[in-house]
């Protein structure tokens, strides 16, 4: 992002008021900060703005791929480090199908990939795209088992064809919404690159040096396709590493333009597909390209990526509320927790697994555990008096007991005189719950 005075530059300097600030440099310092936009401006020239906006477009190009519910967005990155501030557009993975895979082969990877999804911490983990690989060489082989893929799976598409008549081949046989062109190389370049704008698809470029990649991309935008993302093509896991961090680093440090998109790795064909995918998740990957993906291997992956994309500084929280648990009655009790993600399904999970009816209620704590909440004074005797009011919890229950977690036992007698109702002290380990709702 340029700086105000850099930005003050461009702009008429008429001083008029129209943007809603009194001078161009007060406009200009909101624009440095992003607290305006540059069309509130109506005097600002077309070469101003084309500059303007070109300096202060993101490090690493927003790129999009399917479209409507199905469509993921790579790139649009501005950090080196996730403590810094956040990472935006998580990794993607995609499950390849050949095109010389019979129909048992086939209609195992699209149920794999249709199957392959998990919910934790009230996130659907799931799989994101899906490749088809011209292995066969024939375009009308290749654009078949591209509409059959399109057809029975809604996941955005990969198609992968060195040779631009057989992408254009799919194009035609099957209704595709904006897939992934892959890819591109210094051998076939303009004519995938012709392919890639002649039907507005990204595209996929790979060299085996770095030097190269970013010369072959400058040629590839001069031919008018701006969509692309980047194989690297390392040849191991220490130059995949090495490779990504130079490529994100150059593009967010240096803003260097010729490698400032997002990046493919291709792990079909390795023996170490999923550590190529675990380490391209964690150093900057954008899609991660398998053969297939067990569901051993996809859980732990998918759980690795929903926390180096979850934003280290918003715990991730859920709504405030009251519960029901197991079918509760006016009979059942009512416990509460925090609107800590993991601490709300912890102990909801051990509430279901006791089987008996209960509400929980969940106290808004801004996403503190619960000894957090407490030493921070997020969660008092006085907010869980006015939770179980605004709640209707003790009106749904007709027991006049409220169930605490262990670690607040010092607020139990407060609580009580607040509440009026009889303050049980629970475990202090959710696993504990389970007995104890038994017991009563």
């Amino acid at each position: 992002m340029p700086t105000a005075i850099e930005i003050f530059k461009y702009l008429p300097k008429k001083n008029c008021g129209k943007c809603n600030f009194p001078t161009c440099l007060a406009f200009a310092m909101q624009l440095a900060n992003s607290k305006a936009k540059l069309a509130d401006c109506p005097f600002v020239t077309d070469e101003a703005k084309a500059k303007l906006e070109a300096s202060s477009a993101p490090p690493i190009r927003l790129v999009s791929i399917g479209a409507g519910d199905a469509k993921i967005e790579i790139g649009d990155e501005t950090e080196l480090y996730r403590h810094d501030k956040k990472f935006f557009h998580q990794t993607r993975y995609a499950i390849v199908i050949s095109d010389n895979a019979d129909e048992k082969e086939a209609a195992a990877k699209l149920k794999r990939a249709a199957d392959l999804r998990f919910e934790r911490v009230g996130q659907m983990l799931a799989m994101d795209m899906l490749g088809v690989r011209n292995d066969s060489g024939d375009k009308a082989k290749f654009a078949a088992m591209v509409a059959r893929v399109a057809g029975e799976s809604a996941l955005p598409l990969v198609l992968m064809s060195d040779d631009a008549e057989a992408i254009r081949a799919a194009a035609s046989a099957a209704k595709l919404s904006r897939p992934l062109i892959y890819a591109a190389s210094e051998s076939n370049w303009q004519t995938m690159a012709s392919a890639a704008k002649e039907l507005k698809f990204p595209l996929a470029v790979k060299h085996s040096e770095l030097n190269g990649l970013a010369d072959l991309v400058e040629k590839i935008r001069a031919s008018g396709v701006e969509d692309i993302v980047l194989d690297l093509c390392p040849s191991g896991l220490q130059q995949l590493v090495e490779r990504n961090t130079i490529v994100r680093k150059n593009a967010v440090k240096k803003t260097f333009r010729g490698l400032g998109y997002p990046i493919v790795t291709n792990a079909c064909g390795s023996g170490q597909a999923v550590l190529m995918a675990l380490v391209s998740t964690m150093k900057y990957g954008g899609i991660v390209l398998l053969d297939d993906l067990d569901p051993a291997h996809a859980i732990p992956l998918f759980v690795l990526r929903q926390n180096i994309y979850t934003d280290p500084q918003v715990p991730i929280q859920v709504k405030a509320g009251l519960y029901p648990i197991n079918n509760p009655g006016e009979d059942s009790p009512v416990l509460f927790t925090t609107n800590f993600s993991l601490t709300y399904f912890t102990v909801a999970a051990d509430i279901e697994k006791s089987r008996v009816p209960a509400w929980l209620l969940v106290v808004d704590t801004e996403g503190l555990s619960v000894m957090t909440a407490f030493s921070a004074g997020k969660m008092t005797a006085e907010s869980v008096a006015e939770a179980l009011r605004s709640s209707g919890a003790l009106e749904k229950s007709r027991r006049e007991m409220v169930i605490i977690p262990g670690m607040l036992s010092r607020m139990s007698g407060k609580l009580q005189e607040l509440a009026g109702v009889k303050v049980v002290v629970g475990p202090r380990e959710s696993s504990g719950i389970a007995k104890m709702l038994r017991s009563l």
